[in-house]
């Protein structure tokens, strides 16, 4: 039995000091973030109600909800596209402290907001940090696990997006009753803390190498063409020969997977608060089953994250994409279509959370074997954040559909959850990378 738990876990011993504490980081970085991010969705409704006068209408609930959704998720987009080029730059690790900073600022600045449009500035710089930290954490924790065990980590690395979740839900459950603007305020310590985890830590073997380079081409006289496309400016790298249809395949993947989960990201308290009263739950009542039933979603969603590495190494990186792109679909038609009232909710959101999230692992495992050490974070930031602004007018279109729907945000989120056919289309045209080497 021993021999057989050795076998299985003996991966874990060959895990260096090092390698854990850019594990830690990046994990605690996404995972804070994203509970950070992840309570706008929790307080949305209570805010708006506030901040529109006190008795606004589903579709004012729904049209200046997706405005700021959409707005949160533009930051997002931009806070990738620049922190990724500065990451490629200037280092992983200093692009990510300074990402943990602005989230806890301004994650804390929401609270105070008098009106939407204060709510709005704050959202959009809140999603600039939590932007660029998932894009920035990626290519760390894949080039300091360059050699081995590389699947399974940034699988594992990912699941901190879900456990953020069922922190913001954690968070929402038990400050919640104190009113939405101590919900925001709660998210400001513990990004502040994190700083303190990165203290001391280098840039991964990977960037120091390309770093090196740089500094010596810049000293030399004479370079060759490779020279000089290798220094070239990062973003026109990615259309360049032999990078361009990569780049294309992994930014369909990112805004189909974008585009199925924003919605639900965005909405999926609101349905749990409309699906609750039609079970005739409402009012503070209905508040801790919200923060519950989000941390379903969230614990569904940290199996998924962890299982894809394994699932990845096992099968391949495009059969496991497939497969969990599939199986959200399935269930969140089954979730959104299907169910009327409060009684399966719980055993449904953490099916659809598995499927949902999971699938980002894919974002991490699969988008840095597609692209080279030099260019890997700009990459990363471009396809998630190309994604991302495209996906931005998710939650707004969706939030817009309400009206068509007769005030169902569940029709809405139905529709936009099946957008992850365009992630299957990626893996039908993309190549497989299980076998390869992270790329220098």
């Amino acid at each position: 039995m021993s021999q057989a738990a050795d076998s299985r876990f003996g991966w874990v011993r060959e895990i260096s000091r090092y390698q854990w504490q850019v594990f830690l980081i990046a994990w605690l970085g996404w995972s804070l973030d994203s509970a950070d991010f992840g309570l706008f969705a929790l307080v949305l409704r209570p805010a708006l109600t506030e901040l529109l006068g006190g008795s606004p209408t589903g579709a004012d609930i729904g049209r200046v909800g997706g405005i700021l959704a959409m707005t949160g998720l533009l930051g997002w987009a931009f806070g990738g596209f620049v922190f990724g080029v500065l990451a490629d730059y200037i280092g992983r690790v200093r692009t990510l402290a300074l990402s943990i900073v602005i989230v806890g600022v301004f994650t804390g600045l929401q609270g105070v907001a008098q009106d939407t449009t204060m709510f709005g500035v704050f959202r959009f710089l809140t999603g600039v940090g939590t932007g660029a930290e998932i894009v920035v954490g990626i290519p760390l924790v894949a080039e300091a696990f360059a050699e081995t065990n590389r699947a399974k980590i940034l699988g594992l690395m990912m699941t901190g997006g879900a456990v953020g979740t069922f922190l913001g839900g954690f968070i929402f459950a038990y400050v919640g009753p104190y009113g939405w603007r101590y919900v925001m305020f709660a998210g400001i310590l513990p990004a502040f803390a994190l700083l303190i985890v990165r203290l001391g830590m280098e840039e991964p073997e990977h960037f120091q190498a390309v770093r090196a380079r740089r500094m010596t081409l810049k000293a030399a006289r004479a370079v060759t063409e490779e020279d000089r496309r290798f220094m070239s400016f990062v973003p026109l790298q990615l259309f360049g020969p032999g990078v361009r249809f990569n780049t294309l395949v992994g930014l369909l993947f990112c805004l189909g997977t974008l585009l199925s989960i924003w919605t639900s990201q965005i909405w999926l308290p609101t349905i749990q608060t409309q699906v609750l009263a039609k079970s005739g739950i409402s009012g503070a009542a209905a508040t801790p089953l919200v923060g519950y039933g989000m941390a379903l979603w969230s614990i569904g969603g940290i199996a998924g994250y962890a299982s894809f590495g394994f699932l990845a190494d096992a099968f391949g990186r495009r059969p496991a994409i497939l497969f969990y792109n599939v199986g959200a679909i399935a269930s969140g038609l089954f979730l959104y279509q299907y169910l009327q009232d409060w009684d399966w909710y719980p055993y449904a959101l953490p099916v659809f959370g598995y499927f949902v999230y999971g699938v980002f692992s894919g974002h991490a495992v699969y988008l840095p074997e597609l692209f080279p050490t030099h260019i890997r974070a700009t990459a990363v930031s471009f396809c998630n954040g190309s994604g991302r602004v495209v996906t931005s007018f998710g939650p707004l279109v969706a939030g817009l559909m309400v009206g068509f729907f007769g005030g169902q945000f569940n029709r809405a989120a139905a529709v936009m959850t099946c957008m992850a056919v365009l992630s299957i289309l990626a893996m039908a045209i993309g190549r497989e990378t299980r076998d390869e080497q992270l790329p220098h």
